[in-house]
């Protein structure tokens, strides 16, 4: 099963590629002490509120990492 901006948060932190992009794409943020509150949203669903700061611009280019990464 190939990862993308439709998994969950959990997922994506499960698997060591993928973990290694959103460390990349989003600097500091796995230390957000609000994470556990999303870790069964999907990063698609994260940024439909405002307060994550994702464009979707940002959430493209994230998906893209995602795929090459597993590639």
């Amino acid at each position: 099963m190939t990862l993308s901006i439709d998994s969950t948060l959990r997922a994506l932190l499960a698997d060591e590629r993928t973990r290694a992009v959103l460390a990349r794409k989003f600097p500091g943020r796995g230390d957000d002490p609000r994470l556990h509150e999303v870790m069964d949203y999907s990063l698609r669903s994260i940024a439909s509120y405002p307060e994550a700061g994702i464009t979707q611009e940002k959430l493209r280019a994230v998906d893209e990492a995602l795929r090459v990464s597993q590639a």
